[in-house]
This record gives structure tokens, sequence and C-alpha cells, in this order.
């Protein structure tokens, strides 16, 4: 039976486990930074969910729970669940604004029928008795009717504008929800699902207009031997630096994301792969130029460099035979010593 953990953290329980999942986190060496107590907080809470299990799974094989770690449990195992209870709420806000809306409307169209009635009894009566006293009180009536009539309308006019407001404010909520969904949480580069959706879109754009695109697939070099020297949390300071290099160049309509570990992509819609490829020797050259410091004692890092693929779509072709070619480029830079620009156009020639 799951666990209704925000039921859990309502109650007598919640403090208790609040001391163990800082226990546990002490135990295991994490930091108990806000995502890692999430983390632990739903370990604790719910042992047998999919989420413990994978912890436990790290565990066993001696993985720490390094901040890049801890990003990618939050992706696979908290996110949507937070992002499903926020659109929820936010949509049951929209629904009750809407509701308020319509019952405001259906007043306005009862006070108007009403209004109506009212002057179609006048016009009756002042056929049937125009003497000026009869007169009279036709007119006070209609201009009591009026002032009624004024007044639900200006009534009206304000909860549609409160309305409006709130809607507004929704509507900035649920698209500031759907920016984090799509951003990875280390490096605040777009994250691999952001990625896969704009490179749909940019393929159908791209099939419409005949316009190019090309696609970039950028690899750090020996990153797991990099790691393994210097720590996990080391090689997250070397992402973040790599992502800030690239991110650069991901200006809209560009993309830049991280699309897992140490690998990125870049989509260029609109652009040939020539002027392309000579912006990603600029990065390259400028990250392999810098030696890095480690920022917990200052030690010399040495430098880090990057292999990148590059291919050019062709027209129709799938997103998917895209990635597959950018993605044999980079291997090319791999199996050619590394630290280059490698485009599949031009191997493809020379095959």
């Amino acid at each position: 039976m799951a666990v209704d953990l925000e039921l859990v953290l309502r109650g007598p329980e919640a403090y208790p486990l609040a001391r163990k999942a800082l226990e546990e986190m002490d135990h295991r060496q994490v930091w108990p930074t806000p995502l890692n107590y999430e983390i632990w907080i739903n370990c604790v809470g719910d042992p047998a969910g999919a989420l413990a299990q994978e912890i436990d799974r790290l565990a066993s094989q001696g993985e720490p729970i390094t901040e890049s770690v801890s990003e990618a449990l939050a992706a696979q195992y908290l996110t949507k669940a937070r992002l499903s209870d926020q659109i929820r709420d936010a949509g049951d806000q929209l629904s009750r604004e809407l509701d308020t809306v319509s019952r405001a409307i259906d007043a306005a169209q009862k006070s108007s029928k009403a209004y109506g009635r009212t002057l179609a009894g006048a016009s009756e009566k002042l056929a049937a008795d125009p003497e000026p006293p009869a007169l009279k009180k036709m007119v006070d009536t209609l201009t009591a009717a009026t002032r009624r009539i004024e007044q639900e309308n200006s009534s009206l006019e304000r909860q549609l504008s409160d309305s409006t407001q709130e809607v507004s404010r929704l509507r900035e909520h649920l698209e500031q929800v759907r920016r984090d969904a799509m951003t990875d949480g280390l490096t605040n580069l777009a994250n691999r699902k952001a990625f896969d959706e704009a490179l749909a879109k940019a393929c159908v754009a791209a099939d419409a207009s005949g316009a190019p695109m090309t696609l970039a697939v950028v690899d750090i070099d020996h990153f797991k031997r990099f790691n393994d020297t210097w720590g996990h949390q080391t090689g997250d300071q070397v992402l973040r630096y790599v992502a800030s290099v690239i991110g650069r160049l991901g200006d809209e309509p560009r993309v830049a994301a991280r699309y897992g570990g140490e690998e990125f992509n870049l989509l260029f819609p609109g652009e040939a792969v020539g002027v392309v490829a000579g912006l990603l020797e600029e990065i390259r050259h400028e990250i392999a130029g810098r030696t890095l410091k480690r920022r917990s004692t200052n030690e010399d890092l040495g430098a880090v460099t990057i292999s990148i693929g590059v291919a050019q779509r062709y027209p129709k072709e799938s997103a998917s035979s895209l990635i597959e070619r950018a993605d044999t480029a980079l291997y090319s830079s791999k199996r050619s010593g590394r630290n280059r620009v490698t485009n599949a156009e031009l191997t493809h020639a020379a095959a």
C-alpha cells in the first residue's frame, strides 16, 4: 500500500521521521541540502518505495550520492509527483475562478432580464395611464431599476477584473512549473526531455521551411577517470563549468541541453554545419585552454577537454537518425585522440 507522505509529515510521526532522515544522510555522508533532505525524507517515509530501493542499490555498488546523482534521482522519482500536484492545485484554482466568473455572468443575465421586464411593464402602464402622476411613478421605477443594473454591472466588472488577474497569475505559475520540469538541476541547461521535444519541433519546422538544421553532441573526455581521481563533487564542478561555456551558444532558437551524465547536446535550427563547426571549435579551444582549480582545496585540476560530433540534418530525416549520425561523429573524435570536432558530413564525403 502506498504511503501518503504528505499526511505523515503533518502528524505526530513527522519529527521522528525527520530525525531519521538526517541520521541516514549523516550515515551515508550525504550533505543535508534541501534536495537531499527531500530525497531522504521520501526514502525513510516509504522504505519499500522505488526511490528507497534505488538508493539501496547504489549503496550496495559503492556509488556515492553526489549532487549530480541526487539531481538524477529527483528527476526520476520526485519531479512527476511534485509537478502533477502543482498542476492539479493550479487547475483547481482555475476551476474556482471560472466558476466565479460563470456565476457572475449568470447573475448579470438575470438582472438584465429583470430590467427588461421592468421596462416592458412600464411601457404597458404608460400606455394605459398616461397621466402625470402615473408618468412620474414610471420614471421613478425606471430610475431605480437603472441604478440597480449599474451597480450590478460595476460589481461584475470588478469580479471579472479580479478573476482575469488571478488567471494570469496561475498561467505564469504553470509556465514556471513547466520550465522547472524541463531544466537540469545541476547545470541549469535544458534537460533531455526538453531537448527531445525541441528537436522534434525543429524537425517539423525544417521540413516546412526547407531551412538547414545542425545537431552537435558534446562529451567531456576521460570524465570517469577524472571523477575517480578527484571525487564526484569536483566532477560536478567540472560539469557546471563546461555547461556554462556551452550554454552561451544556447540563445533561442538554439537549444543547449545536458543529455545525460557528461554528455551535452546542442541544436542549431536554421544553421548550416560549416558555421556551427566553427563555433564549436571556439568553445573547444576555450575549455581546453583553461586550467581549473579544485574549489575546496585550490589544487590544480589540469585542463578539461571535450570531444564533439556534429551533423547537419538531411531533408525529412528522423530525429533518431540525426542523433545517431552525430553520435558516430563523436565516436570518431574519441577514436582520433579526443579534444576535437568531427563533422559527420566531411567524414561521410571522405568515406
